[in-house]
């Protein structure tokens, strides 16, 4: 039985897999669209969705000037930065997703991304897809 065995294992080890999601999700955010296979980007989708909810989450507190946030707005700011971190590994994507990527998003219940199929990949005919973030 499968039961909770979420997540298509790619043929990778655990590590593996988590470095190849982590600069995936740091692609996707910094050029707005990757190319990659099928299987790739239908799981990728469920990190950067997370991970852009995450830069949501905090908008509020971030629209306030900084001498006007409450201390637990300041603590949630910090919690939200470094969870976004853990999948985003460079400091510049990661002020891009807080100042320009979420707040794109601040009237959207979800679906920020799109997968679109392409043409089967030369060398080997994998299944090919652009993911690329919901423009306005």
């Amino acid at each position: 039985m499968r039961h909770r065995k979420s997540g298509r294992p790619l043929g990778r080890t655990s590590a593996h897999r988590k470095a190849m999601y982590r600069n995936m999700v740091t692609s996707l955010l910094e050029h707005e669209r990757i190319t990659t296979t099928e299987a790739k980007a239908k799981e990728l989708r469920r990190f950067a969705e997370r991970t852009i909810t995450r830069g949501l989450s905090i908008q509020e507190a971030l629209a306030k000037p900084e001498a006007e946030r409450t201390a637990a707005e300041k603590a949630s700011i910090v919690h939200a930065y470094r969870m976004a971190g853990r999948l985003v590994r460079s400091r510049e994507v990661l002020e891009k997703l807080f100042s320009t990527i979420a707040p794109r998003y601040k009237e959207r219940a979800g679906g920020y991304t799109r997968i679109v199929k392409t043409a089967p990949r030369a060398g080997d005919a994998a299944r090919m897809a652009i993911i690329e973030l919901v423009g306005e």
